[in-house]
C-alpha cells in the first residue's frame, strides 16, 4: 500500500564539515541571501563591517569553507562607524546592496566596486530597513529610525520622498508586502502594527488589534495595539497572504494581511529577549511552512499554522539575533551574538528518483563542529526538499541524498550502510496506522 510521506521534523545537530571564513571581530546582527543566485551572502556586525560570502562548494570537496569574497573593513573610507542592523541585497541584482546602521545613516553600495554609491542621513538610530521584493513602479526603501515616522528613501531621487506618521513611539522594525508592491508593515515599540499603502496621503491603512475590536475584552490602554510590549519583529509568509509579529511580551502572532485580523493561532511562550529589531525567516515551498525564531541560544521551529513547536536547534552559546532561510537549497543560517562560523548541510548523490516525484520538507540529521574550537559560529542547519507530499512504497534503510534540489536522489542500502559522499542522510522508514514513531523520530504533522 502506498504511504504519503508529509513533512516530519527529524532531529538536527550542526555539520563539522562545513565553515564560513572568520572575518568579523564582534558579534553578528543581520544576514542576507540574494535572491537571484542564492549563492552570496551578506552579513553586517557590532563593529560595523560587512561581509560578502561566496556559499558555494566550486571544490565539490566534502570539507570546505565557505570563503569571504570581499569585506568593508574598520580600514575602510566608507564604512559605518557604529553597529550594522541591517543588510539587503537589491532584490533584483547583485550588483547593489544596502546596510543601515547606528551611526544615523542608510547606505547604498556597488558590489563590484565595494564603494558607497549614496548615503542617506538621519537625525536618529537606524533600526531597520527593507526593499520591496516585488516593486516594478518604484524604488521606495523603507527605513525605521528612532524617531516614530517612517521614512521611505527614494533611490531614483536620492531623497526621502516620503515620511509615514501615525507611530508614537520608535520604529523598530519595516517590511514590505511580497504580494502588493505599495503595501508596507511596520511595528513600533508603541505596541502597534501598521499596514500603509504608501499611494496615499491621509494615514495608514489598518493598525492591528490583537483583540479584533472587541473592545469589551481589551483595557482602554490595550486597544489597537498588536502586542502588550513592543513590537520588534515583523515576516510576512511568501505568498503575502499572512503576516508573523514578534513582541517582547513574549507571543508571536499571525495575521491575515488582507483583513487585519488576529488569526488566534497560538504558539505559546516565544521568548524575545531583543532591546532592538528582531530577525527571523519563514520557510518557502515547504508543506506545512514553518517559522524559525532567535530564542536565546537556540532557534525554536513553529509550524506556522497550527502554532506547534516541532523542534529547537541547539548549537550556539550565546544569543541568536538573526537567521536567514534560502529556498533554493532549503538551508537555514543562523547568527548569533558573537562572530562565528558557518555550517552547510548539502546532500550526496546516488540513484535517480522516479519522474515526478517530489519530497516535502524533512529536516536533516547532521552534525558539525567548529574545527577552530571557537565557541562563536554561524551555523547552518541543513533542510530536506520541496515540493508536496510523495506517494512512494519505502523500504527500511532507504536513503535520500542530493547537493540541491534538482539533483535529489534516493537510493536502497541495508540498515547502517554509509553515503557514497560524507554528506548529510534522510533515513525513511514504513510507517502505517498508529506506526509513526519508528525509529525515535517524532510522528508527522497531522499524522502522515
Amino acid at each position: 500500500m502506498p504511504i504519503w510521506l508529509f513533512s516530519r521534523v527529524l532531529s538536527l545537530e550542526l555539520n563539522k564539515d562545513r565553515d564560513v571564513e572568520r572575518i568579523h571581530g564582534s558579534g553578528i546582527n543581520t544576514l542576507d541571501i540574494e535572491p537571484v543566485e542564492g549563492r552570496y551572502m551578506l552579513s553586517g556586525g557590532s563593529d560595523g563591517v560587512i561581509v560578502l560570502y561566496d556559499l558555494e562548494n566550486l571544490s565539490r570537496n566534502p570539507n570546505y569553507t565557505c570563503k569571504a569574497l570581499c569585506s568593508v573593513g574598520r580600514s575602510h573610507p566608507d564604512v559605518h562607524r557604529f553597529s550594522v542592523e541591517t543588510v539587503q541585497w537589491y532584490p533584483h541584482d547583485t550588483g547593489m546592496f544596502t546596510s543601515s546602521s547606528f551611526d544615523k545613516t542608510l547606505k547604498i553600495w556597488d558590489t563590484n566596486t565595494l564603494q558607497s554609491a549614496d548615503v542617506f542621513h538621519f537625525e536618529g538610530t537606524v533600526y531597520s530597513h527593507h526593499m520591496s521584493p516585488v516593486a516594478t513602479k518604484h524604488c521606495l526603501i523603507a527605513v525605521g529610525t528612532k524617531s516614530p515616522k517612517v521614512q521611505l528613501c527614494d533611490l531614483k531621487s536620492g531623497s526621502c520622498s516620503h515620511i509615514l506618521q501615525g507611530h508614537r513611539q520608535e520604529v523598530l522594525a519595516v517590511c514590505w508586502s511580497p504580494r502588493h508592491e505599495y503595501i508596507l508593515a511596520t511595528a513600533s515599540a508603541d505596541s502597534r502594527v501598521k499596514l500603509w499603502d504608501v499611494r496615499r496621503a491621509t494615514g495608514c491603512l489598518t493598525t492591528l488589534d490583537q483583540h479584533n475590536g472587541e473592545k469589551s475584552k481589551a483595557s482602554s490602554e490595550a486597544a489597537n495595539t498588536a502586542h502588550n510590549g513592543r513590537v520588534n519583529g515583523l515576516c510576512y509568509m511568501n505568498d503575502g497572504l499572512h503576516l508573523l509579529t514578534i513582541g517582547t511580551d513574549d507571543r508571536m502572532r499571525l495575521w491575515n494581511s488582507s483583513t487585519g485580523e488576529n488569526t488566534l493561532v497560538n504558539y505559546g511562550k516565544v521568548c524575545n529577549e531583543s532591546r532592538k529589531g528582531l530577525k527571523f525567516a519563514v520557510s518557502c515551498g515547504c508543506n506545512p511552512e514553518f517559522a524559525f525564531v532567535p530564542c536565546g541560544s537556540t532557534i525554536a521551529v513553529y509550524t506556522i499554522f497550527t502554532g506547534e513547536l516541532v523542534t529547537v536547534l541547539k548549537g550556539h552559546y550565546s544569543t541568536v539575533y538573526c537567521c536567514v532561510f534560502q529556498p533554493d537549497f532549503q538551508v537555514l543560517v543562523a547568527e548569533k551574538l558573537q562572530s562565528g562560523f558557518c555550517k552547510k548541510i548539502p546532500l550526496c548523490l546516488t540513484e535517480p528518483m522516479p519522474a515526478g516525484s517530489k519530497l516535502d520538507l524533512l529536516l536533516v540529521k547532521a552534525k558539525a563542529i567548529s574545527k577552530s574550537g571557537s565557541t562563536s559560529r554561524i551555523t547552518y542547519f541543513g533542510i530536506g526538499m520541496e515540493g508536496n507530499p510523495a506517494q512512494l512504497k519505502p523500504k527500511k534503510g532507504m536513503r535520500i541524498y542530493g547537493r540541491k534540489l534538482t539533483d535529489i536522489r534516493i537510493s536502497e542500502g541495508r540498515e547502517g550502510r554509509g553515503a557514497p559522499d560524507d554528506g548529510a542522510e534522510i533515513h525513511l522508514h514504513p510507517c502505517s496506522g498508529g506506526d509513526h514513531g519508528e525509529a525515535g523520530y517524532p510522528p508527522a504533522a497531522g499524522g502522515g
